[in-house]
């Protein structure tokens, strides 16, 4: 578990799989089909709660972000492989779209660079879409430096990377 000021990033709890799938209802249309609800509902309240279930403690994974004061999970900020190697994980954040603005993705993001850094990681990476604004703003607050653009057919995504 880390903590923040106003936050705590913790694994996720199965009750949780309805947060979880607002965040994909909410996530905007132009991101990659496989990231988005299905024109079958997928995935469910229940196949997210199964997954939560299924997940292992480890050193990667998106932890769940709770704010301490109202106790509500508002959405997840961790570490997933990057591809390059496990000495480098990717930054990973996603917040409900009620939470935007506040600085939450921000503070979330500090405290897992601290965890990072104390865990041995040398490098962090991150992508983001080019039209993704807020999120651009986020990782150059907590100090991520563009590297690369990749051109997919869903649009330009941008590689960013910090040292740690």
């Amino acid at each position: 578990m880390l903590k923040t000021g106003r936050l705590l990033l913790r694994p996720w709890r199965v009750g949780e799989g309805a947060v979880q799938r607002e965040m994909w209802m909410e996530r905007d249309p132009r991101v990659p089909p496989h990231r988005r609800i299905d024109s079958a509902g997928h995935p469910t309240v229940a196949e997210l709660e199964e997954t939560i279930r299924a997940v292992e403690p480890s050193s990667v994974g998106l932890l769940a972000v709770e704010r301490k004061v109202a106790g509500d999970a508002i959405g997840c900020c961790g570490l997933v492989g990057s591809g390059r190697g496990v000495r480098e994980p990717q930054l990973a954040f996603e917040f409900l779209r009620r939470s935007w603005g506040q600085g939450y993705a921000t503070e979330a993001s500090w405290a897992v660079l601290d965890w990072a850094r104390s865990s041995g990681h040398e490098q962090l990476w991150a992508s983001v879409w080019d039209w993704n604004t807020a999120s651009r703003r986020v990782l150059a607050k907590v100090g991520f430096t563009e590297v690369d653009r990749e051109e997919t057919t869903c649009g330009t995504n941008l590689v960013a990377t910090r040292p740690l």
